[in-house]
């Protein structure tokens, strides 16, 4: 049995989309279960749209995301060169092959032959009804086609495709797709401008020669798939083309139509694992990464467009999503795009975070607020809030009355919980707060039990006590038990900001 190998095939033509990473996700989590290789090869074989720094930017994103190659650019192996571009000599030789065969020709159409040909026949296709009125070594003699290359003129090899037969191809995910060869175009494979090959030829060769088993990838790449069943026939290599299987579309979160940049533009999500920097415009497009994700929790929300683990399991680690992955259980609709679900990912991670490691995050936010605090403080204010946040950068929004006492009083809480009687509670309260020992007051158990006993004895309501006294410590009706504030405070600042809300309000 052959070993499985699959291969990640990207065009370094800008950023990386979260599309393109699912694709890459669910070939490495295939892969690695099978026990088998994973390659990284660069197509760019387009050179008009080549991108200053996109294929640093694919390998940096794939690689914070933990989906790891076992060869391919960048880490070597026995079947390179692995960029596209530098298997030139390779490419000539295969379409010399199909040139000889009869399954490829020459064709010398000029962009403008091709635009008025578009105009005088509507839907024109180069296909087996219209090659013969077209400029090409079918309608041209060896002569003239020899003569017209000697000269320089620029050409295109187009794949040879005979009408009337109906191909089958075999989808893991969609079961047997069938296409009659009449409604294939001659498909270019070949450009003399550049001397580099298109997608479907460069593909086929590099799947052959790379021992590619499975070729997964996105639900668009469908159409080709019979010309690539056909291309492999052409050369013979029908006992080891691989298998297919075609991904499902990421959706739009609302509407129809697949997830563009716009989409995350309107709505406020990333649509690209890490920023990326026009290097043209200059203009910054939003990441995962710098957002505030957690890798592993992007990683398990992709996982799950398109692909159930057949339970109602949705936490997963990577090992666990290898353990579990199977083609056989991807959808064949399209996935809807829930970036609110993707925000309960990356929450539901950071809970599983420990404290201290939180504590290491939340203190380079202090630092830049202008504050100090000590790491064990920082870990105790970490349990108290982190179930309160989505993202590590939320932190202060649900922490700061912590180092900063309150210098207002949010108008709309003061006038519902400070009532006509509170100056004196809190009077009374302040006077009792001070006879409690340091250890009793930072002990949030002891502190909580003596302050509603003295409620009791009092006949107070703990709401006309407890509403005030967190507006006194915080400034507004927010944050976690008051307790968990007083005992991260001390004593001497909460009686602090106790009377100066009493002398303000």
């Amino acid at each position: 049995m052959r070993r499985t190998r699959v291969r990640f095939a990207p065009s370094p033509t800008g950023p990386l989309h979260i599309g393109g990473v699912r694709t890459a996700l669910y070939n490495y989590l295939f892969a690695m279960q099978q026990g088998g290789d994973m390659i990284l090869r660069i197509e760019d074989t387009d050179s008009t749209r080549f991108v200053p720094g996109a294929e640093a930017y694919i390998k940096e994103a794939l690689e914070w995301l933990g989906i790891r190659f076992t060869e391919g650019v960048g880490y070597g192996g026995n079947y390179g060169p692995y960029r596209q571009s530098e298997r030139r000599d390779i490419y000539k030789t295969h379409v010399k092959q199909l040139l000889e065969s009869g399954h490829a020709y020459i064709a010398f159409d000029t962009p403008e032959q091709l635009d008025e040909k578009r105009k005088a026949v509507a839907n024109f296709q180069y296909d087996a009804t219209t090659r013969m009125e077209m400029t090409n070594s079918l309608t041209l003699s060896k002569e003239e086609v020899d003569a017209r290359i000697a000269h320089g003129d620029v050409y295109v090899v187009r794949a040879k495709i005979e009408p009337g037969e109906n191909i089958t191809v075999h989808d893991l995910i969609r079961g047997d797709v069938t296409i009659n060869s009449s409604i294939l175009d001659d498909k270019v494979l070949y450009k003399s401008a550049d001397e580099l090959p298109t997608y479907h030829l460069a593909n086929i060769v590099d799947d052959h020669l790379m021992e590619v088993t499975h070729v997964i990838r996105g639900e668009e790449w469908l159409p080709s798939a019979p010309l690539h069943v056909l291309l492999y026939r052409f050369f013979g290599w029908e006992d080891t083309m691989p298998q297919f299987a075609h991904l499902s579309l990421l959706l739009k979160p609302e509407g129809s139509g697949k997830l563009s940049k716009r989409d995350g533009d309107r709505l406020g999500f990333p649509v690209f694992p890490l920023n990326w920097t026009d290097p043209q415009t200059g203009a910054i497009s939003s990441g995962y990464r710098e957002a505030g994700y957690y890798p592993e929790a992007v990683v398990n929300f992709l996982a799950l467009l398109g692909w159930n683990p057949g339970d109602d399991q949705e936490l997963m680690s990577m090992d666990e999503l290898i353990a579990k992955f199977s083609l056989q259980r991807c959808a064949k609709s399209g996935a809807r795009f829930d970036y609110e679900k993707g925000k309960w990912f990356n929450h539901t991670y950071l809970q599983q975070h420990n404290n201290k490691d939180l504590a290491k995050e939340f203190a380079k936010t202090v630092q830049a607020q202008g504050y100090e605090a000590s790491l064990d403080t920082l870990e105790t204010i970490a349990g108290f809030i982190k179930g309160r946040l989505t993202f590590a950068s939320d932190f202060w929004e649900n922490a700061y009355f912590y180092f900063q006492a309150p210098k207002t009083y949010n108008e709309k809480d003061r006038q519902k919980r400070w009532k006509e009687n509170t100056p004196e509670i809190m009077r009374n309260l302040h006077a009792f707060l001070s006879t409690l020992s340091d250890n009793d007051f930072n002990d949030m158990v002891t502190s909580e039990t003596k302050v509603k006993d003295w409620c009791n004895i009092n006949n107070y309501k703990m709401g006309d006590v407890m509403n005030p006294f967190r507006l006194t410590l915080v400034g507004e009706m927010k944050g976690p038990h008051i307790f968990e504030i007083t005992s991260v405070l001390g004593k001497t600042e909460t009686l602090n900001r106790l009377q100066k809300a009493i002398d303000t309000l």
